[in-house]
């Protein structure tokens, strides 16, 4: 803390705020911590619910189950302070939910390269050669 000027506070009163911010920095900089923490797990929550809304359908059963049961436990520390286990908590359903959009990402691939290998074979695609015979090209 730099404090500069002509202040009209006496020098036990600056030596005062001096030792309060010291104090208490250490205290602002978990509770930064703790609502950053908890400001990603919520963002985590709503994109796997989202993701899980739009895509159940087509994920595993056990992959889904999975997920789901992570979520649920996620949203249970939510309520607490403890930001070791929201941490923990958040990051096994980010790497649980990535597999899965790895392997829906994979299935989807392979399902759609079969039609698009088909689409091209019936296009009659030839390649070919422009050979200017008459010799009268553009200048």
């Amino acid at each position: 803390m730099t404090i500069t000027g002509g202040s009209a506070l006496p020098k036990d009163d600056i030596e005062r705020m001096m030792r309060d911010a010291e104090q208490y920095a250490e205290e602002d900089k978990k509770r930064r911590e703790e609502a950053e923490t908890r400001n990603q797990a919520e963002g985590l929550v709503y994109t796997t619910e989202k993701f899980l809304g739009e895509n159940g359908d087509k994920l595993p059963a056990d992959g889904k189950a999975e997920v789901e049961s992570l979520l649920s436990e996620l949203k249970a520390v939510l309520g607490g302070s403890d930001v070791a286990v929201i941490r923990e908590k958040s990051d096994a359903l980010a790497r649980k939910s990535q597999e899965l959009g790895a392997a829906l990402y994979a299935q989807t691939t392979a399902e759609s390269a079969p039609a698009e290998d088909a689409g091209h074979a019936d296009e009659g695609v030839v390649d070919a050669e422009i050979v200017d015979e008459d010799g009268q090209g553009a200048a």
